[in-house]
Protein backbone atom coordinates (compact mmCIF):
# COMPACT_ATOMS: atom_id res chain seq x y z
CA UNK A 1 0.00 0.00 0.00
CA UNK A 2 1.13 3.59 -0.58
CA UNK A 3 1.47 6.28 1.99
CA UNK A 4 -1.71 7.69 3.38
CA UNK A 5 -2.03 11.47 3.24
CA UNK A 6 -1.55 11.74 6.99
CA UNK A 7 1.49 9.49 6.97
CA UNK A 8 2.96 11.47 4.08
CA UNK A 9 2.49 14.72 6.01
CA UNK A 10 4.09 13.22 9.09
CA UNK A 11 7.14 12.09 7.14
CA UNK A 12 7.44 15.41 5.35
CA UNK A 13 7.42 17.19 8.69
CA UNK A 14 10.08 14.83 10.06
CA UNK A 15 12.56 15.52 7.25
CA UNK A 16 14.93 18.44 7.53
CA UNK A 17 16.33 20.21 4.47
CA UNK A 18 19.42 17.96 4.36
CA UNK A 19 17.34 14.76 4.46
CA UNK A 20 15.02 16.11 1.77
CA UNK A 21 17.98 16.89 -0.47
CA UNK A 22 19.51 13.44 -0.02
CA UNK A 23 16.18 11.72 -0.65
CA UNK A 24 15.45 13.84 -3.72
CA UNK A 25 18.86 13.05 -5.23
CA UNK A 26 18.39 9.31 -4.72
CA UNK A 27 14.97 9.33 -6.39
CA UNK A 28 16.02 11.58 -9.27
CA UNK A 29 19.04 9.40 -9.98
CA UNK A 30 16.81 6.31 -9.99
CA UNK A 31 14.28 7.94 -12.34
CA UNK A 32 17.11 9.04 -14.64
CA UNK A 33 19.32 5.93 -14.69
CA UNK A 34 17.59 3.17 -12.76
CA UNK A 35 20.77 2.73 -10.72
CA UNK A 36 21.31 2.95 -6.94
CA UNK A 37 23.17 6.00 -5.65
CA UNK A 38 26.03 5.54 -3.17
CA UNK A 39 27.06 7.88 -0.37
CA UNK A 40 30.34 8.96 -1.97
CA UNK A 41 28.76 9.99 -5.28
CA UNK A 42 25.80 11.50 -3.50
CA UNK A 43 28.00 13.71 -1.32
CA UNK A 44 29.36 15.34 -4.49
CA UNK A 45 25.86 16.16 -5.76
CA UNK A 46 24.51 17.92 -2.69
CA UNK A 47 24.11 21.69 -2.64
CA UNK A 48 25.71 21.94 0.81
CA UNK A 49 28.93 20.01 1.62
CA UNK A 50 28.35 16.74 3.47
CA UNK A 51 30.83 13.93 4.10
CA UNK A 52 30.07 10.38 2.87
CA UNK A 53 29.80 9.27 6.52
CA UNK A 54 27.18 11.95 7.23
CA UNK A 55 25.33 10.97 4.04
CA UNK A 56 25.24 7.35 5.24
CA UNK A 57 23.67 8.49 8.51
CA UNK A 58 20.97 10.38 6.64
CA UNK A 59 20.40 7.34 4.42
CA UNK A 60 19.96 5.18 7.50
CA UNK A 61 17.26 7.53 8.77
CA UNK A 62 15.48 7.51 5.40
CA UNK A 63 15.69 3.73 5.30
CA UNK A 64 14.10 3.54 8.76
CA UNK A 65 11.20 5.62 7.41
CA UNK A 66 10.69 3.10 4.61
CA UNK A 67 11.58 5.57 1.85
CA UNK A 68 14.75 3.94 0.49
CA UNK A 69 16.46 0.55 0.57
CA UNK A 70 19.71 -1.13 -0.41
CA UNK A 71 19.32 -3.74 -3.18
CA UNK A 72 22.32 -5.66 -1.77
CA UNK A 73 25.15 -5.28 0.72
CA UNK A 74 27.57 -2.41 0.05
CA UNK A 75 25.31 -1.02 -2.67
CA UNK A 76 23.86 2.46 -2.92
CA UNK A 77 20.21 3.18 -2.22
CA UNK A 78 17.06 3.02 -4.30
CA UNK A 79 13.62 4.43 -3.50
CA UNK A 80 11.00 1.98 -2.25
CA UNK A 81 7.51 1.96 -3.73
CA UNK A 82 6.45 3.94 -0.67
CA UNK A 83 9.30 6.36 -1.30
CA UNK A 84 8.26 6.89 -4.91
CA UNK A 85 4.70 7.61 -3.83
CA UNK A 86 5.99 10.11 -1.25
CA UNK A 87 8.22 11.76 -3.88
CA UNK A 88 5.33 12.08 -6.35
CA UNK A 89 3.01 13.53 -3.71
CA UNK A 90 5.46 15.80 -1.88
CA UNK A 91 8.25 16.79 -4.28
CA UNK A 92 7.22 16.37 -7.90
CA UNK A 93 6.43 19.55 -9.80
CA UNK A 94 4.26 19.09 -12.86
CA UNK A 95 4.54 21.91 -15.37
CA UNK A 96 2.18 22.78 -18.18
CA UNK A 97 2.88 21.91 -21.80
CA UNK A 98 4.16 24.59 -24.11
CA UNK A 99 2.10 25.84 -27.05
CA UNK A 100 4.40 23.91 -29.40
CA UNK A 101 3.98 20.66 -27.45
CA UNK A 102 0.20 21.00 -27.50
CA UNK A 103 0.24 21.70 -31.22
CA UNK A 104 2.41 18.63 -31.83
CA UNK A 105 0.00 16.40 -29.88
CA UNK A 106 -2.91 17.84 -31.89
CA UNK A 107 -1.04 17.17 -35.12
CA UNK A 108 -0.09 13.59 -34.25
CA UNK A 109 -3.49 12.53 -33.01
CA UNK A 110 -5.37 14.09 -35.90
CA UNK A 111 -3.15 14.82 -38.93
CA UNK A 112 -4.35 17.75 -41.04
CA UNK A 113 -6.31 16.97 -44.19
CA UNK A 114 -7.15 13.38 -43.25
CA UNK A 115 -10.57 11.83 -42.89
CA UNK A 116 -10.01 10.83 -39.29
CA UNK A 117 -12.18 8.28 -37.51
CA UNK A 118 -12.30 7.86 -33.74
CA UNK A 119 -10.64 4.47 -34.22
CA UNK A 120 -7.64 6.14 -35.86
CA UNK A 121 -7.62 8.85 -33.17
CA UNK A 122 -7.37 6.16 -30.48
CA UNK A 123 -4.58 4.37 -32.32
CA UNK A 124 -2.57 7.56 -32.84
CA UNK A 125 -3.04 8.57 -29.19
CA UNK A 126 -1.79 5.18 -28.05
CA UNK A 127 1.27 5.41 -30.33
CA UNK A 128 1.98 8.94 -29.13
CA UNK A 129 1.91 8.05 -25.44
CA UNK A 130 4.01 4.95 -26.05
CA UNK A 131 6.62 7.03 -27.84
CA UNK A 132 6.95 9.79 -25.25
CA UNK A 133 7.01 7.42 -22.28
CA UNK A 134 9.04 4.53 -23.70
CA UNK A 135 6.38 2.43 -22.05
CA UNK A 136 3.06 1.23 -23.37
CA UNK A 137 0.38 3.70 -24.43
CA UNK A 138 -3.08 2.73 -23.25
CA UNK A 139 -6.47 3.80 -24.58
CA UNK A 140 -9.71 2.29 -23.33
CA UNK A 141 -13.02 3.32 -24.81
CA UNK A 142 -16.42 2.70 -23.36
CA UNK A 143 -18.47 0.29 -25.40
CA UNK A 144 -20.16 1.85 -28.40
CA UNK A 145 -23.75 0.63 -28.59
CA UNK A 146 -25.41 1.65 -31.86
CA UNK A 147 -28.79 0.49 -33.08
CA UNK A 148 -27.94 -2.61 -35.12
CA UNK A 149 -29.30 -3.93 -38.36
CA UNK A 150 -26.97 -6.88 -38.97
CA UNK A 151 -24.61 -9.17 -37.06
CA UNK A 152 -22.14 -11.66 -38.48
CA UNK A 153 -19.59 -14.03 -36.91
CA UNK A 154 -16.35 -15.15 -38.59
CA UNK A 155 -14.29 -17.86 -36.91
CA UNK A 156 -10.64 -16.92 -36.37
CA UNK A 157 -9.50 -19.75 -34.09
CA UNK A 158 -11.24 -22.72 -32.45
CA UNK A 159 -12.18 -20.56 -29.45
CA UNK A 160 -12.20 -17.05 -30.99
CA UNK A 161 -14.36 -15.33 -33.57
CA UNK A 162 -14.70 -11.89 -35.14
CA UNK A 163 -18.10 -10.32 -34.52
CA UNK A 164 -19.04 -7.79 -37.22
CA UNK A 165 -21.72 -5.34 -36.05
CA UNK A 166 -23.40 -3.14 -38.66
CA UNK A 167 -25.34 -0.14 -37.35
CA UNK A 168 -28.43 1.50 -38.79
CA UNK A 169 -26.29 4.25 -40.36
CA UNK A 170 -23.94 1.64 -41.87
CA UNK A 171 -21.23 2.18 -39.28
CA UNK A 172 -19.24 -1.02 -38.77
CA UNK A 173 -17.62 -2.21 -35.55
CA UNK A 174 -15.48 -5.33 -35.20
CA UNK A 175 -15.02 -7.16 -31.91
CA UNK A 176 -13.08 -10.26 -30.96
CA UNK A 177 -15.28 -12.65 -28.98
CA UNK A 178 -14.28 -15.73 -27.02
CA UNK A 179 -16.14 -18.93 -27.93
CA UNK A 180 -16.98 -21.85 -25.69
CA UNK A 181 -15.02 -24.98 -26.56
CA UNK A 182 -16.66 -27.11 -29.22
CA UNK A 183 -18.73 -24.42 -30.95
CA UNK A 184 -19.04 -25.30 -34.64
CA UNK A 185 -19.15 -22.95 -37.63
CA UNK A 186 -22.75 -23.95 -38.28
CA UNK A 187 -23.65 -22.97 -34.73
CA UNK A 188 -22.06 -19.55 -35.28
CA UNK A 189 -24.20 -19.12 -38.39
CA UNK A 190 -27.31 -20.17 -36.46
CA UNK A 191 -26.48 -17.69 -33.70
CA UNK A 192 -26.08 -14.85 -36.23
CA UNK A 193 -29.36 -15.79 -37.91
CA UNK A 194 -31.15 -15.80 -34.55
CA UNK A 195 -29.76 -12.38 -33.59
CA UNK A 196 -30.57 -10.85 -36.98
CA UNK A 197 -34.13 -12.20 -36.80
CA UNK A 198 -34.66 -10.56 -33.39
CA UNK A 199 -32.77 -7.27 -33.79
CA UNK A 200 -35.73 -5.14 -34.87
CA UNK A 201 -33.93 -1.79 -34.48
CA UNK A 202 -32.51 -2.62 -31.07
CA UNK A 203 -29.08 -2.04 -29.63
CA UNK A 204 -26.99 -4.97 -28.54
CA UNK A 205 -27.60 -4.00 -24.90
CA UNK A 206 -31.38 -4.05 -25.43
CA UNK A 207 -31.18 -7.39 -27.21
CA UNK A 208 -28.96 -8.77 -24.47
CA UNK A 209 -31.50 -7.62 -21.90
CA UNK A 210 -34.27 -9.45 -23.74
CA UNK A 211 -32.16 -12.58 -24.00
CA UNK A 212 -31.28 -12.34 -20.29
CA UNK A 213 -34.96 -12.16 -19.39
CA UNK A 214 -35.66 -15.12 -21.64
CA UNK A 215 -32.82 -16.98 -19.99
CA UNK A 216 -34.32 -16.30 -16.56
CA UNK A 217 -37.69 -17.66 -17.66
CA UNK A 218 -36.12 -20.75 -19.20
CA UNK A 219 -33.86 -21.24 -16.19
CA UNK A 220 -36.89 -21.17 -13.90
CA UNK A 221 -38.47 -23.96 -15.86
CA UNK A 222 -35.24 -25.92 -16.04
CA UNK A 223 -34.67 -25.46 -12.32
CA UNK A 224 -37.78 -27.45 -11.53
CA UNK A 225 -36.68 -30.25 -13.84
CA UNK A 226 -33.11 -30.11 -12.45
CA UNK A 227 -34.39 -30.30 -8.89
CA UNK A 228 -36.30 -33.42 -9.77
CA UNK A 229 -33.24 -34.99 -11.41
CA UNK A 230 -31.03 -34.16 -8.40
CA UNK A 231 -33.55 -35.70 -6.00
CA UNK A 232 -33.59 -38.86 -8.08
CA UNK A 233 -29.78 -39.00 -8.04
CA UNK A 234 -29.52 -38.57 -11.80
CA UNK A 235 -27.69 -35.20 -11.75
CA UNK A 236 -25.67 -32.86 -9.56
CA UNK A 237 -25.78 -29.04 -9.49
CA UNK A 238 -22.91 -26.89 -10.76
CA UNK A 239 -22.44 -23.12 -10.69
CA UNK A 240 -22.28 -20.80 -13.65
CA UNK A 241 -20.13 -17.62 -13.78
CA UNK A 242 -21.14 -14.48 -15.63
CA UNK A 243 -18.55 -12.25 -17.31
CA UNK A 244 -18.59 -8.48 -17.18
CA UNK A 245 -19.63 -6.41 -20.17
CA UNK A 246 -16.89 -5.95 -22.79
CA UNK A 247 -14.79 -2.85 -23.28
CA UNK A 248 -12.46 -2.10 -26.15
CA UNK A 249 -8.73 -1.87 -25.55
CA UNK A 250 -6.13 -0.27 -27.77
CA UNK A 251 -2.55 -0.65 -26.60
CA UNK A 252 0.76 0.10 -28.27
CA UNK A 253 4.35 -0.33 -27.18
CA UNK A 254 4.46 -3.85 -25.72
CA UNK A 255 8.06 -4.16 -26.88
CA UNK A 256 9.05 -1.01 -24.99
CA UNK A 257 8.34 -2.72 -21.70
CA UNK A 258 10.61 -5.63 -22.63
CA UNK A 259 13.63 -3.46 -23.44
CA UNK A 260 16.30 -3.49 -20.79
CA UNK A 261 14.77 -6.21 -18.65
CA UNK A 262 17.51 -8.30 -17.10
CA UNK A 263 16.03 -11.77 -16.81
CA UNK A 264 13.21 -14.15 -17.51
CA UNK A 265 11.51 -13.28 -14.22
CA UNK A 266 11.08 -9.64 -15.29
CA UNK A 267 9.76 -10.64 -18.70
CA UNK A 268 7.27 -13.00 -17.06
CA UNK A 269 6.07 -10.12 -14.90
CA UNK A 270 5.40 -7.97 -17.95
CA UNK A 271 3.60 -10.84 -19.65
CA UNK A 272 1.42 -11.25 -16.57
CA UNK A 273 0.63 -7.55 -16.77
CA UNK A 274 -0.73 -7.85 -20.29
CA UNK A 275 -2.61 -11.02 -19.44
CA UNK A 276 -4.31 -9.05 -16.66
CA UNK A 277 -5.10 -6.21 -19.02
CA UNK A 278 -6.81 -8.54 -21.44
CA UNK A 279 -9.28 -9.63 -18.78
CA UNK A 280 -12.60 -7.84 -19.08
CA UNK A 281 -12.77 -7.21 -15.36
CA UNK A 282 -9.41 -5.48 -15.53
CA UNK A 283 -10.56 -3.13 -18.27
CA UNK A 284 -13.69 -2.20 -16.40
CA UNK A 285 -11.60 -1.66 -13.26
CA UNK A 286 -9.40 0.85 -15.09
CA UNK A 287 -12.49 2.76 -16.19
CA UNK A 288 -13.73 2.74 -12.60
CA UNK A 289 -10.36 3.94 -11.29
CA UNK A 290 -10.33 6.86 -13.68
CA UNK A 291 -13.88 7.82 -12.83
CA UNK A 292 -13.32 7.69 -9.07
CA UNK A 293 -11.09 10.76 -8.97
CA UNK A 294 -10.67 14.01 -10.88
CA UNK A 295 -7.82 14.61 -13.31
CA UNK A 296 -4.74 12.44 -13.81
CA UNK A 297 -4.20 9.60 -11.35
CA UNK A 298 -0.91 7.82 -10.66
CA UNK A 299 -0.70 4.22 -9.40
CA UNK A 300 2.69 2.81 -8.41
CA UNK A 301 3.21 -0.96 -8.27
CA UNK A 302 0.89 -2.75 -5.88
CA UNK A 303 -1.23 0.35 -5.17
CA UNK A 304 -3.50 -1.08 -7.84
CA UNK A 305 -4.24 -4.78 -7.49
CA UNK A 306 -4.28 -5.13 -11.28
CA UNK A 307 -0.51 -4.51 -11.23
CA UNK A 308 0.41 -6.05 -7.88
CA UNK A 309 2.69 -8.61 -9.56
CA UNK A 310 3.96 -6.54 -12.46
CA UNK A 311 6.17 -3.98 -10.71
CA UNK A 312 4.77 -1.32 -13.03
CA UNK A 313 3.37 2.17 -12.71
CA UNK A 314 0.18 3.41 -14.31
CA UNK A 315 -0.75 6.98 -15.20
CA UNK A 316 -4.43 7.42 -16.11
CA UNK A 317 -6.60 10.30 -17.26
CA UNK A 318 -10.31 9.97 -18.08
CA UNK A 319 -11.99 11.64 -21.01
CA UNK A 320 -15.62 12.67 -20.83
CA UNK A 321 -18.59 13.22 -23.09
CA UNK A 322 -20.60 16.45 -23.39
CA UNK A 323 -22.51 15.52 -20.23
CA UNK A 324 -19.25 15.05 -18.27
CA UNK A 325 -19.65 11.29 -18.03
CA UNK A 326 -16.45 9.25 -18.20
CA UNK A 327 -16.53 7.37 -21.50
CA UNK A 328 -12.92 6.23 -21.73
CA UNK A 329 -9.38 6.37 -20.38
CA UNK A 330 -5.96 7.18 -21.79
CA UNK A 331 -2.72 6.48 -20.04
CA UNK A 332 0.75 5.01 -19.86
CA UNK A 333 1.97 1.75 -18.37
CA UNK A 334 5.67 1.54 -17.67
CA UNK A 335 8.39 0.84 -15.13
CA UNK A 336 8.27 2.63 -11.79
CA UNK A 337 11.06 4.95 -13.00
CA UNK A 338 8.79 6.76 -15.45
CA UNK A 339 9.41 10.47 -16.03
CA UNK A 340 6.25 11.36 -14.12
CA UNK A 341 6.62 15.16 -14.30
CA UNK A 342 6.78 15.07 -18.11
CA UNK A 343 4.29 12.28 -18.80
CA UNK A 344 1.48 13.46 -16.49
CA UNK A 345 0.73 16.70 -18.41
CA UNK A 346 0.99 14.87 -21.75
CA UNK A 347 -1.51 12.21 -20.66
CA UNK A 348 -3.79 14.95 -19.33
CA UNK A 349 -3.74 16.98 -22.55
CA UNK A 350 -4.12 13.87 -24.74
CA UNK A 351 -7.30 13.02 -22.82
CA UNK A 352 -8.57 16.56 -23.43
CA UNK A 353 -7.91 16.26 -27.18
CA UNK A 354 -9.69 12.92 -27.44
CA UNK A 355 -12.66 14.27 -25.47
CA UNK A 356 -12.87 17.26 -27.81
CA UNK A 357 -12.72 15.12 -30.95
CA UNK A 358 -15.21 12.56 -29.65
CA UNK A 359 -17.82 15.28 -29.07
CA UNK A 360 -17.74 16.47 -32.69
CA UNK A 361 -20.64 15.31 -34.86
Amino acid sequence: MGLTKQTGKDIAAALDERSRDVFRRIVETYLDTGEPLGSRNLSRLLASPLSPASVRNVMSDLEALGLIYSPHISAGRLPTQQGLRFFVDAFMQVGDLSHQERAEIDRQIRPAGTDTTMESVMNEASKLLSGVSRGAGLVITGKNDPVLKHVEFIRLEPTRALAILVGEHNQVENRIVELPAGVSSSQLTEAANFLNAHLGGQTLVELRSQLAQLKIEIASELDQLAGDLVERGLAVRSGESETGKPARLIIRGHANLLEGLAGAEDIDRVRMLFEDLEQKDGLIELLDLAESGPGVRIFIGSENKLFSLSGSSLILAPYRDSEERVVGVVGVIGPTRLNYSRIVPMVDYTAQVIARLSRKP
